[in-house]
């Protein structure tokens, strides 16, 4: 199952050079690394990132982060993954630009379907 991290550019840009990282800011103070299900991850663009240009969405296989992934309510109860080691490079499966389209942020196609 794929799950998916929005970084922006210059936190993307920084994973690249360093080949790890603690995350975004909100990651570093809550202690571990956010992310998102195929399903959950318009709605947190559109409630952490609205009207932000220039992000990135990564896609992380979540079998091969082993218990360092763990699955903990937020939303409304909502089980989200979370990371509690750092993201690396070699973690990410695919990343591409998630380019805002008319003050939306525009998904790749089948990205459920990716994640199933």
């Amino acid at each position: 199952m794929l799950i998916f991290k929005i970084f922006r550019a210059d936190e993307w840009a920084a994973l690249r050079k360093d080949g790890a990282t603690d995350g975004a800011p909100i990651d570093v103070t809550d202690g571990y690394v956010h992310f998102s299900t195929a399903e959950q991850a318009e709605e947190t663009a559109a409630k952490h990132f609205a009207g932000v240009d220039g992000l990135f969405l990564l896609a992380i296989e979540a079998e091969t982060l082993g218990d360092a992934l763990k699955w903990e309510p937020s939303r409304g109860g909502a089980l989200f993954p979370h990371l509690y080691r750092q993201l690396k490079l070699g973690d990410v499966v695919w990343a591409q630009p998630l380019p805002l389209v008319e003050g939306a942020h525009e998904f790749p196609a089948g990205l459920g379907e990716a994640s199933a």
